[in-house]
């Protein structure tokens, strides 16, 4: 039986599940860039040059392993712009006989695959992406009968499960969790080491010349480009982190810098999320790094957890919801996307920061997307639709699986409580003391109303107020309204009128 075995751009792993059986004397393994996945939503261009460089070296990775891989470039002449359209035409020219594919980590696109075996008339078989660490039948059992999900408890799940930072039954240290240590503040002389970065080769150039010329209206610079495109380099990366910077990642990794995107942050997200890097290996390499007393506890569970606890649970909470999800709106917001979160053209400093290092580097780090740029969209009432669409197209690491849950549960509270206890909306205060934004802004962050007042400070209250209904029964949030009803009657109309005026320049 001749074998058609498609590798999405996603699962660039030789240990991906679609491939544990290739018969490299038999079966066609096809990768295709296909203008449907590259303009469904206008991704940055250089999200695309990573993902088209990152496929294009795995190609040629297999084929020197023997396998016969057959690769569609974007600009080939027969492209018929789609994976169905691919999957089409290699089965009639090989005459294939089934197609096997590792199952894909986009609802859409899972939904279009299951159609082929009726359209094509051949066995399609979608086999579990065996990279995670748990699968999406063990999350619903997990979340049966739960009305409010907690990623802390899923967490201390998947530590006992996988033993890691285990004495025997009990978490290494005492404690599950050490996020209160991993929340300092940047110091003024910190010394911040670069991030990995890789010189593009010819097959990098070439990707780049081609996205500059056929993607030239979405957003990004593709240069400098600086990612690993191949799996030895993404554990150079890898290593790299573990060398130079998770021993300050524990202590530093909600802190903000101007001119300085990268922080202690690992930058490994692009290469887990694309099958260079696979989960465990990055755990437990970690993992080995505490023990060999290289790094504290906090910094290696800090970083576990991202992976082991959120990454897991966010990909289990996406498949448990879909497609109902995508839809959540739980405030009404109605408002559109201001334009500068493509220019970068504002006056609030923190903003303008984000933007442009995202425009640059296809990149920021997670307290930049949540408390700077998505409590932005939060207290303002942007549409969840406006705001998950940007996260999706401005990152190189973001696909729907990882980033529908983290706009629409964590940024947005739009699914009503059911990821996050509380909506994570805070005044200017929060974002001054975890950077050095505010000391170059143009607005005060010291004065909480007035035209020169920072509009964080006033955006709080105001979306605390506008949505009062729906949020004064959380046990999280209903303080917050007693604190307000105890202001000056003059304070309070001085919040709305400039919060008033705020939004409808915006």
């Amino acid at each position: 039986m001749k074998t058609l075995r498609l590798i999405l751009g996603d699962q660039l792993s030789k240990s991906i599940s679609s491939l544990n059986d290739a018969k490299s004397s038999e079966d066609v393994i096809l990768m295709c860039e296909v203008w449907d996945e590259s303009t469904y939503v206008k991704h940055h261009k250089k999200k695309i040059a990573f993902l088209f460089s990152a496929m294009r070296h795995f190609a040629d990775t297999l084929q020197h392993d023997g396998y016969k891989v057959e690769y569609i470039q974007l600009n080939d002449k027969e492209n018929t712009g789609s994976f169905y359209g691919e999957v089409k035409r290699a089965i009639s020219r090989y005459k294939i006989n089934q197609v096997i594919i590792t199952m894909p980590n986009e609802y859409r696109v899972l939904n279009d695959i299951k159609t082929w075996e009726k359209k094509l008339n051949i066995s399609v078989e979608i086999r579990d992406d065996d990279r995670f660490l748990s699968t999406p039948e063990e999350f619903a059992t997990w979340a049966k009968k739960k009305k409010q999900l907690r990623m802390e408890f899923f967490y201390r799940e998947m530590r006992k499960k996988h033993h890691i930072l285990m004495q025997n039954d009990s978490p290494e240290g005492g404690q599950w969790n050490y996020d209160k240590e991993n929340r300092k503040p940047p110091k003024r002389d910190l010394k911040i080491p670069k991030t990995y970065e890789q010189e593009p080769d010819k097959i990098t150039q070439t990707v780049i010349a081609l996205v500059n010329q056929q993607f030239a209206d979405h957003f990004g610079d593709t240069e400098p480009f600086y990612f690993a495109v191949t799996r030895k380099q993404a554990l150079q990366a890898l290593n790299l982190f573990i060398q130079e910077r998770l021993s300050h990642f524990g202590d530093y990794q909600d802190a903000m810098l101007e001119n300085e995107p990268w922080m202690f942050h690992s930058h490994l997200s692009f290469y887990l999320n694309c099958g260079l890097l696979l989960p465990l290996e990055c755990i437990k390499v970690v993992e080995d790094a505490y023990y060999e007393k290289k790094i504290p506890l906090n910094a290696a569970e800090g970083f576990i957890r991202q992976i082991l606890g959120w990454r897991e649970y966010i990909r289990g909470l996406y498949w448990l919801k879909m497609p109902d999800y995508a839809q959540e709106n739980f405030f009404n917001a109605k408002r559109s996307l201001p334009e500068f979160y493509w220019s970068g053209d504002t006056k609030m400093n923190c903003l303008r920061q984000c933007v442009l290092e995202t425009q640059k580097n296809a990149y920021a780090h997670h307290i930049q997307r949540l408390m700077v740029l998505g409590n932005f969209t939060l207290l303002t009432g942007i549409h969840p639709k406006y705001v998950n669409e940007w996260y999706l197209i401005v990152y190189a690491d973001a696909y729907e699986w990882v980033e529908l849950p983290n706009v629409t549960g964590m940024i947005l509270f739009a699914d009503g409580g059911y990821l996050a206890s509380k909506p994570y909306a805070a005044s200017g205060n929060y974002i001054n003391k975890m950077s050095n934004y505010c000391k170059n802004c143009n607005y005060k962050i010291s004065k909480k109303t007035g035209e020169d007042a920072c509009p964080f400070n006033y955006l709080y209250w105001d979306f605390l107020i506008r949505n009062r209904d729906k949020l004064e029964s959380n046990q999280r949030v209903n303080m917050l309204y007693r604190t307000y009803d105890k202001m000056d009657k003059s304070k309070q109309k001085q919040i709305q009128e400039d919060s008033q005026k705020f939004l409808e320049q915006l």
